[in-house]
């Protein structure tokens, strides 16, 4: 259910408000879910419809990018724009525009390489640009760090556990019997699309048997567990980024 200002609203009204099929397909799942999603404002669940819709077009622009997957020991940069640090993060170098070294991560992506909750982290971030315009990008994340689940006061996440999965979540396939010598694949971390297709650095864009058939190619040996989808979410505070 969706409730604006404490009242529940028909999805026809909110359909008819939204051009894009994307979004229209987006707001049916939330109204078919047995959640309740409450914003202040029409404008504001608006503004949810358009990150998620850029969280799922940055998804598919690093896919096609060719950034490599590694692991953090092995991780490189375009050091036109950042600092590749010891533990395998990027950092922002002074007098870059974020904007533009963001960007470039998809321009020039064989110039880059790094692990799947990287890949995550540079999505939303990219999805937060196109969101919210290169202006406010600029002044909001100055000194852009790059590195696992590390993310910026002004692009607070919040992670729960449930399974009404819409189409910009970040969800995760674990994979509890890994090969102890490749633990990089423990777990991958994606983007969901809807209608079974995920995104997740390393494996590109799948379905979830997919998935799950490539990560238990990665057990240890006489492995008992397969890797699953978790029931757990993780998303954007959109209504803090929206202002």
């Amino acid at each position: 259910m969706i409730i604006i200002n404490h009242q529940p609203v028909k999805l026809d009204e909110l359909l008819s408000s939204v051009s894009n099929a994307e979004q229209k397909n987006i707001l049916k799942q939330m109204a078919a879910f047995n959640e309740n999603y409450q914003y202040r404002t029409v404008d504001q669940l608006k503004f949810e419809l358009l990150f998620r819709s850029n969280t799922m077009k940055a998804a598919r622009e690093l896919n096609k990018s060719g950034a490599k997957f590694t692991t953090f020991s092995y991780a490189f940069c375009n050091k036109k724009y950042w600092d590749r640090l010891g533990n395998g993060g990027f950092l922002l170098k002074p007098d870059v525009r974020p904007s533009v070294a963001i960007l470039d991560i998809i321009k020039n992506g064989k110039l880059y390489a790094f692990e799947c909750s990287t890949g995550i982290a540079i999505v939303l971030y990219l999805a937060a640009l196109y969101s919210i315009g290169e202006e406010r990008f600029n002044i909001l994340f100055a000194r852009l760090y790059l590195m696992d689940w590390q993310f910026d006061d002004d692009l607070p996440i919040h992670q729960k556990n449930g399974d009404d999965y819409l189409p910009g979540d970040v969800l995760h396939f674990n994979n509890p019997d890994f090969d102890p010598k490749q633990p990089w694949w423990r777990a991958e971390n994606v983007i969901y699309f809807g209608d079974d297709q995920y995104y997740g650095h390393g494996v590109g864009i799948q379905n979830a048997k997919t998935i799950i058939d490539f990560l238990n190619k990665k057990r240890k040996t006489e492995p008992k567990t397969s890797a699953y989808l978790m029931s757990m979410i993780t998303r954007p505070h959109y209504q803090l980024i929206f202002y």
